[in-house]
């Protein structure tokens, strides 16, 4: 894929973490599946080597890039094959929502921790009866003493069994009007009363999920991030690199489909010539191709804007990126399998487990028809329907 848009130092940088993931590829991954682990190994050279962070402030151990900078990181890992699910929430969200509204004290705490892979961090945002709807979340916290109490529960956590800590989206209640408001609260992963059971699912991954359940958990006052007044700001403001993280885990696994499918389909021969001289191989695999460009550009785009601090115009990239994304990582997916034929559904080639992994894409952190309500009434102007 072309990489002409982008600097010396991001070329570098992609190159760089693409030997990297080449040098663990698919087969690790496999391996630590098989044999119920998570990707330490792979976590910790990535950290030591600056690409967990490097989206940080460098005051605090981190790199001083960007979106831009991350996404490169797990497009390239995914794109060999071994992606890091926790680099969407550990320094996308949770690291970035820190470095721009946490205190002094949580900056010192947990930025180079996360920035250098040594601390981990979950978010914990949807909730059975919520779904997409965050104006639903139950999860509450009231004020006893200097203290908040926090009470409620979350589903499809990733990670919570890795992470030192959760950073979990509560409401609590406004004085002045009784309304409830979002407020980012840090969970230590000891913390009294916080439990979670796994929930079992058929994605083929290294990160586990986890429904959390929150019974009165103490926590100082210090726990809370940023201003009370601020919770939708300070929770979008994580919610845009997400969704531009999510869309570089899709292209990289996109990316990973079609390459495996393209040098098949260049070797393969069953008549004269390797199937792929054959339009009706060729040209769906030109067509994935195209669609991953696409997709990336628009990533690109959403995280050049919210580097800049166009958080308006960023949420509106990143939601289109990260559909863009997801349907063209679905398709590379489904395209490679079938160009494979038989063989696509074999453990030796390694892509029938990814047509369940490619959904992660379209479903979350938000579905794809949800993206297109936001471009409706948002991007077009067209009224609500909800």
């Amino acid at each position: 894929m072309s990489t002409v848009l982008e600097t010396e130092e991001l070329q570098a940088l992609r190159k760089a973490v693409g030997a990297l993931g080449k040098r663990y590829g698919r087969a690790y991954v496999d391996t630590v599946i098989a044999e119920g682990r998570h990707t330490d190994e792979l976590w910790a050279e990535a950290g030591k080597l600056g690409y967990l962070g490097v989206n940080l402030p460098e005051e605090y151990g981190g790199g001083g890039g960007g979106m831009a900078e991350l996404s490169i990181v797990l497009e390239e890992l995914g794109a060999a094959g071994a992606p890091l699910l926790m680099m969407v929430v550990s320094p996308a969200i949770c690291g970035t929502v820190i470095a721009r509204f946490g205190t002094e004290e949580q900056k010192r705490q947990w930025l180079p921790g996360l920035a250098g892979g040594a601390l981990t961090m979950a978010f914990g945002i949807t909730e059975p009866d919520a779904g997409s709807n965050s104006h639903r979340i139950t999860t509450t916290a009231r004020r006893d003493g200097d203290d908040w109490l926090l009470t409620g529960r979350k589903v499809f956590v990733s990670g919570v069994d890795v992470a030192d800590a959760t950073l979990i989206v509560g409401r609590t209640e406004d004085a002045r009007s009784g309304k409830l408001k979002p407020c980012l609260f840090i969970v230590p992963r000891d913390a009294p009363g916080f439990g979670r059971s796994p929930i079992e699912m058929e994605l083929h991954a290294p990160e586990k999920q986890f429904e959390l359940v929150l019974d009165d958990v103490r926590l100082p006052a210090d726990a809370l991030v940023g201003d009370e007044d601020a919770g939708l700001l300070q929770l979008f403001a994580g919610l845009n690199p997400e969704r531009i993280m999510t869309a570089a885990f899709g292209i990289g696994m996109g990316r990973y489909a079609l390459a495996k499918a393209v040098d098949y389909a260049g070797t393969r021969q069953v008549w004269k010539t390797p199937i792929g001289a054959h339009q009706a191989i060729a040209h769906p695999l030109a067509v994935a191709n195209i669609e991953l460009e696409l997709a990336r550009l628009m990533m690109q785009k959403a995280a050049a804007l919210y580097d800049a601090g166009d958080d308006i115009g960023a949420g509106e990239a990143a939601n289109m990126a990260k559909y863009a994304a997801g349907e063209a990582c679905v398709k590379a997916v489904d395209q490679a399998v079938h160009t494979l034929g038989g063989n696509g559904l074999t453990r030796e080639y390694g892509l029938a487990s990814l047509i369940t992994a490619a959904r992660v894409a379209r479903i979350a952190p938000v579905s794809r028809e949800m993206i297109l309500n936001y471009v409706s009434h948002q991007s077009l102007g067209l009224p609500k329907s909800y």
